[in-house]
């Protein structure tokens, strides 16, 4: 069970726990087995996910590769549809299935364009912070700190809001209302690990998120485990990326991370909400690599 959840980008605890079972459902279906039709709520499945890596490589936007058949997957469908002279219903049947993979058999290799637009956008955001919506949910110990980091970049200019829905669809749908360019997601671990995932699948990866990650990691290590004057644990960090359910369902970029030990963590509340805000407003200045280098995919998923 532990390797599953390691290959889907989930969190390894051994457990069939809710997100486990949903996974084991969606990693059943492949393209062509079913229709895949725009419903409420979204149909999902692995069959959604190699739909819209096919579509993404031929040049038809859906968004980010999520297994998620939403407006923007069923707007990409039907835009391929009427290019290849099917029915434009947006519903992806066994036709289009076939058109998909036999037209994507000489698309090459690339990144894809939903990954190249994505680069691109940040590349072209304003760089400044002030007037940027920032989300900070946090999901049950955290609450303190998130309030504390919420304060610091709401000093900065920023306008920020801070979420303690413990629902990950609800939380993720709370952030996509508010259209945030940012999502840093906080929860609690007793082991002396930080763990900073963004959203990662083998046929897309997040520039934004990871690139917030890096420089999380950066602060984070050089405020909290080189610079701070008490004296604590030995704590590993490390940036991954993941398909953990909050990173899926939020649309703008975003990190979950996972702090811990979870009492050094509360103690040093000031020194860790510093550091996070001064991420948030660095990734605002600075939210691509710096070499303007986008980010492949990983070749096998996590």
């Amino acid at each position: 069970m532990a390797a599953f959840q390691r290959h889907r980008g989930l969190e390894p605890h051994g457990r069939c726990d809710a997100d486990t079972w949903s996974a084991l459902v969606e990693a059943s279906w492949a393209l062509g087995d079913r229709l895949l039709y725009h419903t409420s709520p979204n149909l999902r499945g692995d069959d959604v996910a190699e739909a819209q890596s096919l579509l993404t490589k031929l040049g038809f936007d859906c968004g980010r590769v999520d297994g998620i058949y939403g407006p923007r997957t069923v707007a990409a469908v039907a835009e391929f549809q009427r290019n290849c002279g099917l029915d434009d219903d947006g519903a992806c049947g066994r036709a289009t299935a076939t058109a998909l993979r036999q037209l994507s058999r000489h698309s090459g290799t690339g990144p894809g364009i939903a990954l190249l637009r994505e680069h691109e956008r940040l590349r072209a955001s304003d760089r400044r912070l002030e007037g940027r919506r920032i989300v900070i949910g946090q999901f049950g110990a955290m609450s303190t700190l998130a309030r504390s980091t919420t304060r610091l970049v709401r000093a900065l200019g920023a306008q920020v809001v801070t979420i303690d829905e413990p629902d990950v669809r609800r939380q993720a749908a709370s952030a996509n209302r508010f259209d945030a360019d940012l999502y840093l997601g906080l929860e609690s671990t007793a082991s002396p690990t930080i763990t900073l995932a963004y959203y990662s699948v083998p046929t897309f990866t997040s520039t934004g998120g990871r690139t917030f990650s890096r420089l999380l990691r950066e602060r984070l290590e050089r405020d909290l485990v080189n610079g701070s004057t008490t004296a604590g644990p030995h704590i590993q960090i490390d940036t991954i990326g993941m398909r953990r359910p909050i990173l899926r369902e939020t649309r703008m970029p975003a990190v979950l991370a996972t702090l811990g030990p979870i009492r050094y963590i509360i103690d040093q509340t000031p020194s860790v909400a510093a550091a996070l805000a001064t991420a948030i407003k660095e990734w605002c200045e600075h939210p691509v690599d710096e070499t303007g280098a986008i980010p492949r995919p990983p070749t096998t998923s996590h």
